[in-house]
C-alpha cells in the first residue's frame, strides 16, 4: 500500500459544494444576483469546499505551504487555506507487510538458495517519513532484500535450514538500523520458505536416510549386546542352581506343547541333563487319555 496523494474532494466537501452552488443558482434564477455576483459566490463556494479535507484515523496528512513543511493534520476533519497551502501525501500508520527474496544466492558453502521472507513495519514518526525518504516502500524493500542476500552469504546452509529465528532476528536488526532515521521501525521479519536444488535435496534425503540406518543398527547391536550379557548372567545362575535350570526347561516344554499342532524340536543333551524325555512322556501320555475321553463322549 502506497502513501496517497491529496483527496481533491470527500464527501463533506463535495456536498458543502453542491450545495451552495445550488444557494447561488437559485439566487441568480431569482434575478437577486447578477452574473459577476455568481461567479465571485461560486468561486468563494469553491474555495471554502476546498478548504475542507478529511484524515481517516490511521492517517496523518502531510501539509505543506508555499512549498515547506507546515505541519500534520488528522485523523478526522481539518482545514486548511486553499491555493496557499496543499496536501502533499497521506501517510498510513498501520502495521503493513512487504514480501521480499532472495533468488539464487549463494550460502557460505556455496549452495545456491531461494530465500522468500516477509518484514511487517510501520510509520512511527510521519513528518521524518514524509521528508527523509522519498519512497520509503520501495526503499525498505531493497533494503530488506539485500540484507537477506548479505546474511544468506554469512551463513551455511545447514545453519540457514536450522536457525531461522535467528537469520530472521539479525535481518530485523539491520533494517532498524537502517530504516529508524526515517521515522520507520521493522517489528518483525519472518523467513516463509528456503528453497534448495532438487539434486542437493535428494542427496540430503539419502543422507538423513542413510543415518536413520546407521542408528538403527547402531540401536539393534546394542540390544545384541545386552542381551548376550543377561544370558551370560542367567547361563551363571543356572549352572549353579540345576533345579531352576530344570524348572525352565520345563516352563519352556510347556509352552511349546500346549499349542494345538505344535512341535518342539529339543537336544538330546537337554533330555538327559534336565530329565525332559519323562517329562515330555506324561505330557503326551495325558493328550492321549484326553482324546480317548473325548471319542468315548
Amino acid at each position: 500500500m502506497k502513501a496517497k496523494t491529496k483527496k481533491f474532494w470527500n464527501p463533506i466537501s463535495a456536498t458543502v459544494m453542491i450545495a451552495t452552488s445550488s444557494i447561488c443558482i437559485t439566487l441568480y434564477y431569482f434575478d437577486l444576483v447578477n452574473s459577476q455576483q455568481l461567479a465571485f459566490l461560486l468561486l468563494t463556494c469553491l474555495l471554502v469546499a476546498r478548504s475542507i479535507h478529511i484524515a481517516d484515523q490511521w492517517e496523518k496528512a502531510v501539509v505543506l505551504r508555499m512549498g515547506k513543511f507546515r505541519g500534520l493534520r488528522g485523523p478526522g476533519i481539518f482545514f486548511i487555506i486553499p491555493i496557499i497551502d496543499q496536501i502533499d501525501k497521506y501517510i498510513d500508520q498501520r502495521v503493513r507487510v512487504t514480501d521480499f527474496k532472495a533468488e539464487q544466492t549463494l550460502t557460505k558453502d556455496t549452495v545456491p538458495v531461494n530465500v522468500d521472507a516477509v518484514v511487517y513495519w510501520t510509520v512511527w514518526d510521519v513528518e521524518k517519513a514524509a521528508l527523509e525518504v522519498q519512497e520509503y516502500e520501495r526503499a525498505i524493500f531493497y533494503i530488506a532484500q539485500t540484507g537477506l542476500r548479505d546474511i544468506i552469504g554469512k551463513h551455511e546452509l545447514a545453519d540457514i535450514l536450522q536457525e531461522r529465528e535467528k537469520i530472521a532476528e539479525d535481518l530485523q536488526k539491520v533494517l532498524d538500523h537502517n530504516t529508524n532515521p526515517w521515522g520507520i521501525t521493522c517489528q518483525t521479519v519472518g523467513i516463509k520458505d528456503i528453497i534448495i536444488p532438487q539434486v542437493l535435496a535428494d542427496a540430503m534425503s539419502k543422507e538423513a536416510q542413510a543415518e536413520r540406518e546407521r542408528r538403527a543398527r547402531v540401536i539393534l547391536g546394542t540390544a545384541e549386546t545386552e542381551i548376550a550379557h543377561k544370558f551370560s548372567e542367567a547361563s551363571e545362575r543356572y549352572k549353579k542352581n540345576p533345579v531352576a535350570l530344570h524348572l525352565r526347561g520345563m516352563n519352556m516344554l510347556f509352552e511349546g506343547l500346549k499349542e494345538k499342532g505344535s512341535m518342539v524340536i529339543v537336544p538330546s543333551s537337554a533330555l538327559d541333563s534336565m530329565n525332559l524325555g519323562a517329562v515330555g512322556g506324561l505330557v503326551s501320555l495325558s493328550k492321549g487319555n484326553e482324546e480317548e475321553l473325548s471319542a468315548q463322549g
